[in-house]
């Protein structure tokens, strides 16, 4: 790799003297400087900066066959290299899907190969790299890298210490692998049980209490040197619609949007959140032209920048998604969102498409070059600050020395114990005796694992259980278990001194809500384990004891073990109220129930 000498020289006349803590800017860089790179660039180089792509490979140069195969027919290059070339992007989306993050010091390796390809460019400047690292049920990175809960465990656990130093720690190890923007906290207040997409990646239901997390969260990016980003803005917590696959509606009134969502984005920008990611929604009390908020000026230059006073990165969600894509063509979404006020268009379907159409409206008139100016303008701040313009290059010996330490990981399991909710212990029932429930079978749910754990989940229980001294099997029911599975688990657990279930998502009538049934109707005890939704507890009036983890990762559920082994006590509490099944208008637990032993 190159050193800093090296970097250095290879871009003279370009990135001299922008070196941090130099000029005017409160962060580092001076302005003028930026303005005279910005000044320097030619439009296309220009339309390339406010790009974010995805490119498939584990390489910038030398990718798989079937990546480069991928590659000619979705962007019509080879390589990322040859992307960065074309199009001279300004920044790269990191998805597990385009084979981009096998490993640490693999993922290390090809964030320098982009940089180098990027610099080597005329008035070549760095990449700045994203990824989508949440935790909990979503994440890019996985093992070995440290997993931490998801929001709504984090929401669970309510220490705003634990917030900043997961932020902390995810953001020095994602650096280490030279991804420097993490599209993470989500600041959605979940509010609506049955929204699709949100959930349990929203920190809770109670707009004061999401604000201090996602606060907390954006300090430990900042510390560790990682641009934080908030989403969706202005708001995706009341929704029943997937805006991956539909258009969503938000019938908020101003008054209640001013209470509820916007709080927790305050908050951020109180924070100095260093991007904020829009939501393809509509939401007519904001902006009633049927718009979705990416593409809407009122709600973008209006609301967020005007009112909010925020005048960081906006980032658009990914112009792939349904919600964006309803009313408009894909030549046309790029140019309509950079008119609504966004700094970074991410991730378009058709990049040639969406490329071309701004170049063209900037060559018709329709967008100025002023206007893209003042968006390549806080791009280059904020790669500035992160210190992009300066080291750009990650070094390999770090990933070992960073990602995945010991200390990181002790520190997420010591979190996770923290986050792990019990809703129900009947007749003292938890923790479970080794010596009375020596014998525990291990039955429910298997969905896919979030990337990188291990799974299935109760694989992961029944491991956990028998390295605390626990005969613990496992038996996977899956997600809609058939009369036959059940009859199945029913027979296993007639052997056994305790049954743990997982469930995922029940519904009244489901087959994972009869196999609770059937396994409580056999008198062996029975212990419920919600590994994604708190609301199961609902549908399961007859468990004697009930968890929520709100997701199914190794480090989740693990702490959960450690609680049915009572080598810890539960101290998570609802960050979301459950409502009745039999009467949704009426709460059977609120916001704050947890119990403990």
């Amino acid at each position: 790799m190159p050193s800093r000498r090296t970097v250095l020289a290879a871009t003279a006349g370009v990135t001299a003297g922008l070196a941090v803590g130099t000029g005017t800017d409160a962060f580092g860089a001076d302005d003028k400087k930026l303005r005279a790179l910005v000044a320097r660039m030619t439009i296309e180089e220009k339309v390339g900066q406010l790009f974010v792509m995805r490119v498939y490979g584990h390489s910038a140069t030398d990718p798989d066959q079937a990546d480069i195969d991928a590659n000619l027919k979705e962007i019509g290059v080879r390589t990322a290299a040859e992307l960065i070339a074309k199009y001279r992007v300004g920044g790269i989306i990191y998805f597990t899907w385009t084979h981009n993050t096998r490993d640490p010091r693999q993922i290390a390796e090809l964030s320098n190969g982009i940089q180098r390809a990027s610099l080597a460019q005329p008035r070549g400047l760095p990449v700045l790299i994203a990824t989508d690292q949440e935790h909990g049920a979503v994440c890019r990175i996985g093992r070995p890298a440290t997993l931490f809960p998801g929001a709504m465990a984090m929401g669970a656990g309510g220490s705003r210490t634990d917030a900043r130093t997961l932020g902390r720690i995810s953001g020095a190890e994602l650096r280490a692998m030279g991804v420097r923007q993490d599209y993470s906290p989500d600041a959605d207040v979940n509010v609506n049980p049955a929204n699709p997409i949100i959930g349990v990646r929203s920190f809770g239901a109670g707009p004061d209490a999401v604000g201090d997390l996602v606060a907390a969260e954006v300090q430990g990016y900042r510390d560790a040197g990682v641009a934080a980003t908030v989403k969706h803005f202005p708001g995706h917590g009341d929704t029943a619609v997937d805006s991956h696959t539909g258009f969503p509606v938000i019938t908020h009134s101003r008054e209640l949007w001013e209470k509820l969502d916007a709080v927790p984005f305050r908050a951020a920008i109180a924070a100095g959140v260093d991007s904020v990611m829009t939501a393809h929604i509509q939401f007519p009390a904001l902006d009633g032209s049927g718009d979705p908020a990416t593409l809407s000026h009122p709600v973008l230059t209006g609301i967020l920048r005007g009112e909010l006073g925020y005048d960081g990165v906006v980032v658009t969600d990914s112009l792939g998604m349904a919600g964006v894509r309803t009313k408009y063509g894909d030549d046309r979404v790029p140019v309509l969102a950079l008119r609504a006020g966004v700094d970074q268009l991410l991730d378009p379907p058709k990049p040639d498409v969406a490329w071309h159409a701004v170049l063209k409206a900037v060559q018709d008139g329709e967008l100025t070059e002023s206007r893209l100016d003042e968006s390549i303008l806080r791009i280059l701040r904020l790669k500035s600050r992160l210190g992009l313009l300066d080291r750009p290059y990650v070094h390999e010996k770090d990933v070992g020395r960073v990602v995945g330490t010991g200390r990181h990981l002790a520190a997420a399991d010591r979190i996770a114990e923290r986050t792990t909710t019990l809703l129900v212990n009947e007749g003292g029932l938890l923790p479970l005796s080794r010596g009375t429930h020596g014998t525990v079978l291990v039955v429910g749910a298997d969905p896919a694992s979030p990337s990188g754990t291990t799974g299935p989940p109760t694989g992961v229980l029944a491991a956990a259980l028998t390295e605390l001294g626990f005969a613990a099997t496992a038996l996977s029911t899956g997600m809609d278990p058939s009369a036959a599975d059940v009859d199945k688990a029913v027979a296993a657990a007639r052997g056994a001194d305790a049954v743990v279930v997982g469930t995922y998502n029940v519904t009244a009538g489901s087959g994972q809500q009869r196999l609770v049934e059937r396994l409580v109707a056999t008198g062996v005890p029975v212990v419920a384990v919600a590994v994604r939704n708190p609301y199961d507890v609902a549908q399961l009036p007859s468990v004697k004891a009930c968890l929520a983890t709100y997701s199914w990762t190794d480090v989740e559920l693990r702490a959960a073990a450690r609680v049915i082994a009572g080598e810890v006590a539960p101290r998570g509490s609802l960050p979301v109220p459950v409502q009745r099944a039999d009467d949704p208008a009426r709460v059977l637990y609120p916001i704050g129930h947890g119990l403990t032993y």
